[in-house]
């Protein structure tokens, strides 16, 4: 049975927002009072929450699928239709945001931390917020909006100061058990350690987490083995410790070769958090407590340090070497702190629209089947998911916004004639419309719609 889930696909879908309502008032003696539609209310959002008591995305394995509550419809009286219910989705800390693409949408690193992934519909005006002294008693109500929905992929990467690597039954597991109050599995046979285990220690003043996370093979950085799901969790880490196994019995193997599989591996991977090669690095040689091994590490530690690394002589059975190798690991994890807090916080660029941006742009298409124009833009598909097409007068209003805005005259202006095709929208879910101008270019327009002269009558 999976207990540990670090990766998942997760299906998301916002409220979709109530539709306004098309009322008019009616009381005694006073039978036609003006309308009284309330507006739609709102659809839901679906919001990423860190939690601190999460450890891993095995919810979301079981249960992909999350939709935030649709809006409530507008109702006569003026009264407004109810706000969709938000959904909360709890993640662990260290949780990045991507889409099926790959492009990172939230980096979650710390507790509190809250992002919406997925905004609710917004409800549809009911006819009295559409009144007006030109539509003084409107017959419609615009629709409510349908809430983003999308897939996304959330990835827990483990957030510690200190990561230990190294290959399979190197004895990192017996490593963050001596050093801390993990317990992670221990046993003589490879991957015995399948999910990340995390680690507080102590030395001296400081207080630090050591991650102990899957052993690594090469090829690991192409998906070999345990592969991402090792390197994975490193990304994090300020400090890289290389746990090499002095008596290993594997033909072909040693100390050095298993350092340089392991290097090669990390700068293959790289991460999305950095170059991996410019962590610092310790090397503990580890299972000193075997003669052989002492033979070996005494060896290979002077060539260790001639290449620039730190090198501690350890026994994580014996715990022998592990008081100086905690304070070697605590004095990389305070200059790593100190260097986190001197960075610059990088400054937020607002870029601002253009004065000339109109918010709309006109395509003239053409091919064998004839003459099309299509219109795009945020605010000409947003009316559009909001008109009622079998209520003409929600046309028309629809048409009187988009001459207010200038998609006419740009149609004009393009050589349209009545009858032309418009669509308005992307290519696989326009909405297709035969063109007929209900202003010449840089006209007035010549009467209102909506009107209705009932209200006039004594």
């Amino acid at each position: 049975m999976t207990t540990f889930v670090d990766r998942v696909v997760l299906h998301v879908g916002a409220g979709d927002g109530g539709h306004g309502c098309a009322s008019v008032m009616r009381e005694k003696f006073k039978p036609l009072g003006g309308p009284d539609g309330g507006n739609g209310g709102h659809g839901g959002d679906v919001r990423l929450v860190v939690d601190a008591n999460v450890t891993s995305l095995l919810e979301y394995h079981h249960g992909p699928h999350r939709r935030a509550g649709n809006g409530r419809p507008g109702e006569g009286s003026n009264r407004s239709g109810a706000t969709g219910d938000d959904i909360v989705l709890r993640v662990p800390p260290g949780t990045v945001v991507q889409d099926t693409t790959g492009r990172v949408i939230a980096d979650l690193v710390s507790a509190g931390m809250e992002t919406v992934i997925a905004r609710g519909g917004h409800g549809g005006l009911g006819n009295a917020a559409l009144s007006s002294t030109r539509r003084k008693a409107p017959g419609f109500a615009l629709l409510g909006e349908p809430g983003e929905a999308l897939d996304i992929v959330l990835e827990l990467k483990t957030v510690a100061d200190v990561a230990l690597v190294g290959f399979p039954s190197a004895g990192k597991s017996s490593l963050i058990a001596a050093m801390s109050a993990a317990r992670p599995k221990i046993a003589d046979y490879p991957f015995t350690t399948l999910v990340p285990n995390l680690g507080v220690v102590t030395a001296g003043d400081v207080i630090f987490t050591v991650a102990d996370v899957p052993g690594l093979i090469p090829g690991a950085s192409q998906g070999k083995g345990l592969g991402l799901e090792f390197l994975r969790h490193v990304e994090r880490c300020h400090v890289l410790v290389h746990v090499l196994d002095c008596a290993t019995l594997d033909p072909g193997r040693d100390p050095m070769s298993d350092l340089e599989a392991i290097e090669h591996e990390l700068e293959q991977y790289g991460g999305t958090s950095g170059d991996l090669a410019d962590r610092p690095r310790i090397v503990a040689l580890n299972k000193i407590d075997v003669p052989e091994a002492r033979e070996l590490a005494d060896l290979v530690a002077p060539l260790l340090r001639e290449r620039g690394y730190t090198v501690v002589e350890i026994s994580a059975v014996a715990h022998d070497g592990l008081r100086p190798l905690g304070f070697a690991m605590a004095e990389l994890v305070l200059q790593a702190r100190r260097a986190s807090a001197t960075e610059t916080v990088a400054r937020i660029v607002i870029s601002p629209k253009a004065v000339d941006d109109t918010g709309f742009t006109v395509v003239r298409e053409e091919d064998a089947d004839g003459i099309r124009y299509r219109v795009r833009g945020e605010r000409p598909q947003r009316w559009v998911r909001q008109t009622d097409f079998g209520n003409d007068e929600a046309v028309g209003y629809l048409a009187d916004r988009l001459a207010r805005l200038g998609v006419e005259a740009k149609l004009l202006q393009l050589g349209a004639t009545p009858g032309a095709e418009v669509l308005i929208g992307p290519e696989d879910n326009a909405v297709v419309f035969d063109w007929e101008p209900t202003i010449a270019a840089g006209e007035p327009l010549t009467g209102p719609r909506g009107s209705d002269d009932r209200l006039h009558r004594a």
